[in-house]
């Protein structure tokens, strides 16, 4: 095939659907974000289509590709039927995207589709990283860690590089959003993330707990009366920050933290000490630590969160420059020039990481 110039890229969430049209130099020709495909419809999906223009081929961002997908792929019936059974894997993420494959394929016949994955930039990680010291009949039923967020640390870790010139080769992306997870990528490839079998691995995020004990899960399921559906659903949409102070709005966690209110200064120490915790864990298994990247929605608008978080890993050479840190928006260094470590702000391209994927598979 000849190299697709327009690409259609589909970030579906579990309320949303994010479209955007890449051209050939990877500028951003066109975008709608839209509400959920329940909500939309087909009948305003395909005018929605209609409106973005011509497209050469379309570029779906799929949570989790298992074993069999750790790069991206054209999709046919078959990758699709292979995708529906990793469901239960990726239960929230998942039927949403397989949804959104089937509703703009129905919208845009014969133009080429493309799976991109957030688990596949995470299949380089060593058996050390990704083996659970569980029964080999459990390990053997696939439970590993597999790490999310793929695409937006491939996306980051590569922009860092380039901007860093060659001293750079050993990178901590911080993917900080709703949900959040860091990566430890050396020299391109990534070696270490904190997310493992699911998305609930890891650090503290908006309404996800993170890593918990799991005797205490299994201490509610026994002896509070919990059924496992009821602790799921709390483990996923009312722990994190949401369970720590009652929003997952960073800007007003900050602000009320800094107004003296307890519940918002607790959720800012907890996650600020988890996050520096991780960074460090990233960094041992780096071998030390070139560059630091803050992405994702707090990551890239919170300076609070940055400044904490640097102030705690001075050990290791990060620093931040107070105004640089303050004022950085887009892709911007914040650290002091003379600092051992360098310390970025990147833009979250997902879409741009996802038509690189499209490119390679269809040019």
């Amino acid at each position: 095939m000849t190299r697709p110039e327009r690409i259609l890229v589909v970030n579906v969430g579990s309320t949303s659907v994010k479209l955007r049209v890449i051209g050939g130099g990877d500028q951003l020709e066109a975008s709608r974000d839209l509400p959920s495909l329940p909500e939309l419809g087909p009948d305003r999906l395909d005018a929605e289509l209609a409106d973005l223009g011509t497209v050469d081929a379309v570029g779906h961002r799929v949570v989790h590709g298992g074993d069999a997908f750790t790069a991206p792929v054209l999709l046919d019936a078959k990758v699709v039927a292979a995708l529906r059974d990793l469901t239960d894997l990726a239960p929230l993420h998942q039927p949403p995207a397989l949804d959104a494959i089937d509703a703009i394929g129905a919208s845009l016949p014969g133009v080429p589709a493309v799976a991109c994955f957030d688990t596949a930039f995470h299949a380089t990680l060593p058996a050390a990283a990704s083996t659970y010291a569980l029964p080999a009949t459990w390990r053997k039923l696939g439970v590993r860690r597999y790490g999310f967020h793929g695409l937006s640390h491939a996306w980051t870790s590569r922009r860092a590089a380039a901007v860093a010139g060659n001293g750079a080769a050993r990178v901590v992306t911080c993917h900080l959003g709703g949900g959040a997870s860091l990566a430890a990528v050396d020299g391109g490839r990534c070696v270490d993330t904190t997310m493992g079998f699911t998305p609930l691995e890891g650090l503290v995020m908006g309404t996800r707990s993170g890593t918990v004990d799991p005797g205490a899960v299994l201490w509610l399921l026994q002896h509070q009366g919990l059924s496992a559906d009821e602790v799921a659903d709390r483990l996923e949409h009312a722990s994190g920050l949401v369970g720590l102070c009652g929003t997952s709005d960073m800007r007003e966690i900050t602000a009320r933290a800094g107004a003296g209110e307890t519940a918002a200064a607790t959720a800012v120490a907890v996650y600020v000490h988890r996050l520096r915790a991780a960074i460090a864990a990233m960094t041992a298994s780096l071998g030390g630590l070139d560059a630091l990247v803050f992405s994702g929605g707090v990551g890239e608008r919170s300076a609070p969160v940055r400044a904490a978080t640097a102030a705690g890993l001075g050990f290791l050479g990060v620093e931040v420059d107070g105004a640089r840190n303050r004022n950085a928006r887009g892709d911007e260094r914040i650290s002091p020039l003379s600092a051992a470590v360098i310390v970025f702000v990147i833009e979250a391209r997902e879409d741009l990481e996802i038509a690189a994927g499209v490119r390679g598979v269809l040019g």
